[in-house]
């Protein structure tokens, strides 16, 4: 590996730089709504938070989905651009969101007229049912928005756009913000509203989103999305997609279907375990963004170089960006530390979902570190040269063969206490490292996914 000895670190850093801090920064906003609903519904009453935390598992599926096209139009988009090759970009845009808008409006539909069998699945609270489903029929609207303006944003951040990516997030996500304070607590003259307040907000903020994504596309140097290439199609390159997609998306609803599994284990030790659990998990993913947006940033910077057909040098950044990951992790588990008394101090819990949230708080440190290399990894370098069925086999082994059967039974056969329940459930990303590893060094990612024909 030649290539390795004459990289330029500082200009490595500022492509690194350039990509994975406005991703980072995105992911974070998004996430800032969900601390907002759970801080704001959390005055409102400790059943709102958890209501509302469940019935969010169905956006959490449905961005299974989402996430696992996604990484499909990443992979092919990062490696065009790479190449130079921008009516390929548009190729797979426009195949993309055809798909994504079709099953996006499957969730609508089931969202407005189910949503009571949906909360079923998360919880025997009727309490909990009946909230939840109040929400679900006023935000599932969201999710058809959502779908579309989402791959519009994931194809801004490959064809180098990913700071305006992220100001259209990040001005969606503070409007969401304030919309949340306005509906759900009645300000300005506005009705007080609670629940339905929190999902109205959300659909209001994702019109202002696909509306502006759509504006930015149709600029002069914007990928466009033409409905000639909708319908008519690219065979060739479509079976390309799904043959890397498809792994991905199966790693997706795996991993996804697991960690949801978490939450009907959680969902069914109390109302004190679900409010402890969704505070924590919102502070989690809150201090996760940093590792997400590392693996997208990183996934985009290797694919480009896979595409410009630069493989060594390609590997040589993989292992600086595996090195930068550990560094991540350390530092994510280090500042969540840092942070706990300032969380429990500003959340009005009762006391014994109080001491939940402080040990789950501290059991999340660690899982930020495993985070980190794995998102890192799994989800950026191994899928930017189309290794997408090593996460498939990954998750599958430790979630469904180790984690999520620990949880069933320590919760509901030895009937373990809810923190041990907790701790268990939340070792998955520990588990996985070992094998990261070994994938990594052989190299499997390194290859060019695309096709003059295509």
């Amino acid at each position: 590996m030649s290539e390795t000895i004459h990289i330029n670190n500082d200009i490595f850093r500022r492509k690194l730089i350039r990509l994975v801090l406005p991703i980072a920064f995105q992911q974070f906003m998004l996430a800032i709504v969900s601390a907002s609903d759970a801080l704001m519904l959390g005055k409102v009453e400790q059943e709102s938070l958890a209501a509302v935390s469940l019935a969010g598992q169905v956006t959490f599926v449905q961005n299974l989905f989402l996430g696992a096209m996604t990484i499909g139009t990443s992979m092919f988009a990062a490696q065009y651009w790479g190449k130079g090759d921008r009516r390929s970009v548009e190729k797979v845009f426009a195949y993309v969101l055809k798909v994504t808008a079709i099953v996006s409006a499957l969730f609508f539909v089931a969202g407005l007229t189910i949503p009571e069998l949906l909360m079923k699945i998360f919880t025997n609270e009727p309490v909990l049912i009946e909230r939840g489903a109040q929400y679900l029929r006023v935000v599932a609207l969201s999710y058809l928005l959502s779908g579309i303006s989402q791959i519009y944003l994931c194809v801004l951040k490959n064809s180098e756009k990913a700071v305006k990516a992220t100001t259209i997030s990040s001005v969606v996500v503070v409007l969401n913000v304030l919309l949340n304070a306005l509906l759900i607590f009645g300000l300005c003259g506005l009705p007080r509203m609670e629940i339905a307040g929190a999902a109205l907000a959300t659909v209001l903020a994702k019109v202002v989103e696909l509306a502006w994504c759509i504006a930015e596309s149709l600029r002069k140097d914007g990928i466009r999305f033409r409905l000639s290439l909708a319908l008519k199609g690219d065979p060739l390159l479509r079976k390309d997609f799904w043959k890397y997609t498809a792994p991905a998306m199966g790693n997706q609803i795996i991993w996804g279907c697991g960690y949801t599994m978490y939450s009907v284990i959680m969902g069914h030790m109390g109302t004190d375990a679900v409010a402890a659990n969704s505070i924590a998990n919102v502070v989690k993913s809150l201090m996760a963004c940093f590792c997400g947006g590392l693996g997208s940033g990183g996934g985009i910077l290797i694919g480009n170089e896979l595409g410009a057909g630069k493989l060594e040098r390609a590997k040589a950044y993989g292992d600086r960006l595996c090195r930068c990951a550990v560094w991540i992790g350390v530092i994510s588990g280090g500042v969540l530390l840092a942070l706990i008394p300032l969380i429990l101090k500003v959340t009005d819990l009762t006391p014994q979902a109080h001491h939940y949230l402080k040990w789950m708080l501290l059991m999340c440190t660690y899982y930020l570190v495993g985070k980190a290399i794995t998102a890192t990894n799994i989800g950026g370098i191994f899928c930017a040269g189309g290794d997408s069925r090593f996460g498939l086999i990954c998750d599958t082994i430790t979630m469904w063969c180790v984690t999520v059967p620990i949880g069933l039974v320590s919760a509901f056969v030895l009937k373990l206490p809810v923190l041990a329940v907790f701790m268990l459930i939340n070792i998955d990303e520990i588990i996985k490292l070992p094998a990261v590893f070994a994938n990594y060094k052989k190299y499997r990612w390194v290859k060019d996914l695309t096709r003059k024909e295509a």
